[in-house]
């Protein structure tokens, strides 16, 4: 089986986690959305922007996931195209994160929610 260092398991760990919390966030933040002002032509292209943030978070999770199950699996050690592309999907995701956090702040203080 191969391994990953504790330090790179931790950090695509930690980043799965972070990638939850915003899509917590965004669902979170439509919901409120829809609740106080409805479906309406002025919060249509917000609920665009927040499914698309919610995409890409929910994206990245799902890469790490299979990435990690593929370096694992592999044997004896997993290839270098592998942990490569762990490592660009570790750069995107962290990415990702930032950019999904700043997608909903934005979208929060246009609606001022707290």
């Amino acid at each position: 089986m191969a391994k990953l260092s504790e330090e790179v398991l931790t950090v695509v760990l930690n980043l799965q986690q972070q990638l939850l919390k915003r899509i917590d966030e965004v669902t979170a933040t439509e919901f409120v959305i829809f609740e106080q002002f409805g479906e309406v032509e002025g919060t249509i292209d917000y609920f665009r922007q927040l499914q698309n943030a919610q995409e890409r978070a929910d994206s990245y999770y799902l890469r790490l996931f299979t990435a990690l199950r593929q370096i694992y699996a592999s044997q004896p050690i997993a290839t270098r195209d592998r942990l490569e592309l762990l490592d660009r999907f570790i750069s995107e995701a962290e990415a990702t994160v930032d950019a999904v956090e700043a997608t909903v702040s934005e979208i929060r203080r246009d609606f001022n929610l707290s």
